[in-house]
């Protein structure tokens, strides 16, 4: 079944099974490999991708559905060299270590922004309760996304 769908701003047309994920997509048919598959079950969050302006766990998403979509990867983040407030803050702050889940984290932490400009840490931690990290304990991850929310609304 052909897909038409723009990806990162740019428009794609690929032929993919029916049953293709969203995350198997990306990864294997445009080799954005920043998508990560941690469980394949939408329990990690690693693979977390924006549709349409909101986070959706790819893995859980065949690529037909997303058909007609905007899809926003962590590699669509950046704009012409610069990282994404939230990517800067997370580099800035520590809010990752191994980097596996970091790309998942920082989707999330930009959905979380795009619809509370100014969240608690509590509604933080609330939003981030989907996305799983083995190494940081969170607390570097929410000063993150709290430090971003600062510059986004400076």
């Amino acid at each position: 079944m052909e897909i038409n769908l723009s990806v990162n701003g740019s428009q794609v047309a690929r032929d993919v099974t029916p049953m293709t994920t969203l995350s198997d997509f990306l990864r294997e048919h445009l080799s954005l490999t920043g998508t990560h598959i941690g469980c394949d079950t939408s329990s990690c969050g690693a693979c977390t991708v924006t549709m349409d302006g909101k986070a959706v766990k790819s893995c859980t998403v065949l690529a037909v559905q997303a058909n007609g979509s905007e899809i926003i990867t962590i590699e669509g983040l950046s704009e012409n060299g610069s990282l994404h407030p939230v990517q800067e803050a997370f580099k800035e702050h520590h809010g990752l270590q191994c980097g596996f889940c970091t790309p998942g984290m920082v989707m999330t932490a930009v959905d979380i922004l795009q619809n509370n400009p100014n969240p608690t840490e509590q509604e933080i931690r609330h939003g981030l309760e989907g996305n799983f990290c083995r190494c940081t304990g969170y607390h570097n991850i929410v000063k993150s996304v709290q430090h971003a929310a600062q510059s986004l609304n400076a």
